[in-house]
């Protein structure tokens, strides 16, 4: 088994071998593509035909999530009904979802990649794997459900929420590796003294967090708070979910996304300009084996960059680094640009704060306020008024050197912000009376 998901033939192929590669993919993808009612009318066999380097892509068109709404349910459908065996769906809360199509041959690669991401971090068939994410149209739980079933470890589906059950479940039968949001995770920590344990008397080794945008500092915390290493990974419904990219044992130097699965690139987002590697911009991706529905230069609206230096793992495959946040996330306050997840930093910096905050943005005298709620940390909260004052300086002097702004900042008792399922809602609008 070991053998099977160290996949020495593709993640170690040589730059020419997998570009090559890349290229036959694109082709075929190209062909199937066109047999969707979106693209038949963009990929005519001669524009087809004009395709004979990688880089000719670009003559092709951006697409992005608006584009999908524009042609629900199935204008990027590729493959015949019959052949369809599952679909995935976003919430749709703000309008019509984007919703996403299989066949038996994506969901196979698509476990195959989640397995062979998950080997490359660390786990193996004798690993016991609870799965605390969402199951259901969210592709998270069963992306990683699969993938670890395919890997050969023992699966618990034990889904998010009932945070005493998932610690009953970790203690009973052992468990080593979770899957599970970074804000969860955090939250779940309030409950071990209640069940009489600690996190670290278990036999917790890994963390696979995504899912939703988060710090290094975050990260930091739930390591320490675990006793675990906990591994980033990459995954957008549009391309099947998680597993897409996934960092490596050298951790904290990027993640490897599979370039024999998806081609990228990084492009200026305010001109569709494409940038060389190094410089940051926004994500978008080209799915290469994808059959149902196969997307051409699709826009993540993630902002990243390229590393295009060879990673000491060996591994050929190129790495993108850590996401500074999405471009359709920024704030603009009072003209300066800002991204949800420099607040987390700033905010995790500081010894004294819990893991959960919000952040609301409304107008005051014609002029943009940002307000931070942020909790306070169980061992730092029964001190004087003195002391709370004393952090809550901390707070605003970190934002105030992260932001270069002068944020607003309360203090509030460990676990008493709203506790919600799935991805955590941490920005508010209160200008547009929206959430982002």
């Amino acid at each position: 088994m070991e053998t099977e998901f160290w996949q020495r033939d593709i993640e170690l192929m040589s730059r020419a071998d997998l570009e090559a590669f890349q290229l036959g993919c694109l082709k075929k993808t190209l062909k199937l593509a066109a047999h969707s009612p979106f693209y038949s009318n963009i990929l005519t066999e001669s524009v087809i035909d004009s395709i004979r380097t990688l880089d000719d892509i670009r003559r092709l068109p951006l697409v992005d999530k608006q584009t999908l709404r524009d042609n629900f349910p199935y204008g990027f459908l590729a493959k015949p009904m019959t052949e369809i065996v599952r679909l995935h769906s976003s919430s749709g809360t703000t309008g019509t979802p984007t919703v996403v199509f299989h066949t038996q041959h994506d969901l196979d690669l698509w476990a195959n990649m989640t397995a062979r991401s998950a080997f490359m971090a660390g786990a193996r068939p004798d690993d016991v794997f609870q799965n605390i994410m969402g199951y259901g149209l969210f592709t998270g739980g069963l992306g990683f459900h699969y993938g670890m079933e395919k890997l050969g470890a023992l699966v618990i589906p034990s889904a998010a929420g009932n945070s005493k059950r998932q610690i009953w479940f970790m203690q009973t039968f052992g468990t080593t590796v979770c899957h599970i949001l970074p804000s969860y995770s955090m939250r779940l920590l309030s409950f071990f003294p209640e069940c009489g344990i600690r996190p670290k008397d278990l036999k917790l080794r890994i963390f696979f967090i995504g899912a939703e945008p988060h710090s290094d500092a975050l990260r930091r915390q739930i390591e320490e708070a675990f006793g675990v290493q906990a591994f980033n990974s990459y995954g957008l419904s549009e391309m099947c979910g998680p597993g897409l990219a996934f960092e490596c044992r050298e951790r904290n130097n990027g993640m490897h996304l599979w370039e024999d699965q998806y081609l990228m690139e990084i492009i200026d987002p305010a001109t569709g300009e494409v940038l060389p590697d190094g410089e940051e911009g926004e994500l978008v991706l080209t799915s290469l084996q994808r059959e149902a529905m196969p997307l051409i230069r699709y826009r993540t609206h993630d902002l990243t960059r390229i590393i295009p230096e060879p990673c000491p793992c060996g591994r050929t495959h190129r790495r993108i680094a850590r996401f500074k946040g999405r471009s359709d996330d920024m704030l603009i306050i009072n003209g300066v640009n800002i991204f949800p997840q420099q607040i987390e930093k700033a905010v995790m910096s500081v010894p004294e704060i819990g893991a959960h905050y919000i952040i609301e943005v409304s107008k005051e005298n014609l002029l943009d306020r940002i307000h931070v709620k942020v909790e306070v940390n169980p061992n730092s909260f029964s001190g004087s008024l003195d002391q709370m004052d004393g952090i809550r300086r901390k707070v605003i002097d970190a934002l105030k050197t992260e932001l270069g702004v002068n944020p607003r900042v309360d203090l509030v008792a460990p676990n008493s912000l709203p506790e919600q399922e799935g991805k955590a809602k941490r920005v508010f609008d209160l200008r547009e009376k929206d959430y982002l």
